[in-house]
């Protein structure tokens, strides 16, 4: 089927969408990344600890899972548009929120910042989502895999944006470490607007129409729904895992590297490349991922990501203070595996979730994703406290071997 029962041209639509949903994420992007290198370096001024660095980080990703899990029950109700739109203004007003922080020298309001910040990871995680709702089987990962790739432009470009958001914050007499914030409320807001404007029609509402099921009010919880799928289908629970692990395998390493590399006598605006580096592997090889996610099936394509991480896991083990080549591999090949492991385990959990529950799975899963990594980040912190990054990163060797189990376990369900 092409067309709607009102005419709509399905394929039209879907390449609309791809094409909004890459515009925004590009856009979107800066503002999310921007403050990843300078977000432990302003929670350890404001706390007095390096121990407590690591807060910051973890009080966005844990703002993204619940983040992901409220829009979703937006999305149920009225559609992509409206649910993604509010996702990008509440983490605009995070940056507003992390600027006055610094200002005023607040660690809490930080952290509310920061946890509001959140939301605008969630709804660009929620924009991969939206790309295959009209997305034929057989291309569905690439057209997943096409808007996590324009991620790409935005957050490879945010982080070297560091240095001349430290000139804007001089320049409007705020501290250097709140510039970055600034700079990515605005890239938000815009991004607020491209969905809000261009996302029509929307695709879940164009899907639900093309499958006779028409938006209507859900019955009983979305946490309920999202559980009695995972019941029916439960390959759905092991691509979650694999989603889950991957992500806080990559968060906990991920925030405290900045920390490491200072410890080193780094520079900020080279600690902003090691972040591009690593943001360039998570996102610019999507499409080649999307496309052997189709051609190779999901569970291969998982087990691979969790076989990368584990090589940047001892990379990043090996890697001495400062900035030398091997914190370099290791965070982009940590960027890589987790690129693998997202694509492929995004696919899976569209694959198999049933239409009037779509979103809610879909929330539930990245609420879970953003829960393990909130916990990963929270503890990085203090185990580079008591003993260091090196063992942060073999430790973390662990998540990684459970995303390669939850791809053999999903690779024997499906079979």
């Amino acid at each position: 089927m092409t067309t709607t029962r009102a005419g709509v041209d399905l394929v039209q639509v879907q390449r609309r969408t791809v094409r909004v949903l890459v515009l925004a994420q590009a856009v979107g992007a800066v503002g999310i990344t921007i403050g990843i290198a300078t977000a432990s370096l302003l929670a350890r001024d404001l706390s007095g600890s390096e121990s407590l660095a690591g807060l910051a980080q973890t009080a966005q990703v844990l703002g993204a899972a619940v983040a992901a899990y409220f829009l979703a029950l937006v999305m149920s109700r009225r559609g992509r548009r409206i649910g993604l739109a509010l996702g990008y203004l509440l983490g605009a007003s995070g940056g507003a929120l992390a600027v006055v922080a610094g200002v005023v020298g607040s660690m809490l309001l930080l952290m509310a910042g920061a946890a509001l910040l959140g939301s605008a990871t969630a709804a660009n995680s929620g924009a991969r989502y939206a790309a295959t709702d009209l997305a034929p089987e057989e291309t569905r990962a690439r057209a997943l895999s096409t808007v996590v790739w324009a991620t790409t432009i935005g957050a490879v470009a945010g982080p070297n944006l560091t240095g001349p958001a430290g000139a804007f914050s001089r320049a409007v007499g705020i501290p250097e470490l709140t510039g970055p914030f600034a700079i990515g409320a605005m890239g938000m807001l815009l991004a607020a607007l491209v969905v809000g404007v261009l996302l029509r029609p929307d695709p879940l509402l164009v899907a639900r129409e093309a499958a006779g099921k028409p938006l209507a009010a859900p019955t009983g919880t979305s946490w309920g729904r999202a559980r009695a799928a995972v019941r029916v289908r439960p390959v759905l629970g092991f691509a979650i895992a694999g989603l889950a692990a991957a992500h806080a395998a990559m968060v906990g390493v991920m925030v405290m590297t900045p920390l490491h590399m200072e410890h080193g006598g780094a520079e900020l605006q080279v600690i902003g490349i090691v972040i591009s580096v690593h943001v360039l592997g998570m996102f610019a090889f999507s499409p080649l991922v999307g496309m052997l996610t189709d051609r190779l099936g999901r569970p291969p394509v998982l087990a691979t990501g969790g076989g990368i991480l584990l090589l940047s896991l001892l990379l990043c083990a090996w890697a001495p203070e400062g900035a030398h080549w091997q914190i370099f591999a290791g965070l982009f090949l940590l960027g890589l595996g987790w690129s693998f492991a997202m694509v492929s385990a995004s696919t899976m959990i569209a694959d198999h979730a049933p239409l009037d529950a779509r979103p809610d799975i879909q929330g539930a899963a990245d609420l879970v994703m953003g829960v393990t990594a909130a916990g990963a980040g929270g503890l990085a912190g203090l185990v580079v406290g008591l003993a260091g990054y090196p063992v942060l990163a073999l430790i973390t060797l662990a998540l990684a071997l459970c995303v390669v189990g939850a791809a053999a376990r999903a690779a024997q369900l499906t079979e």
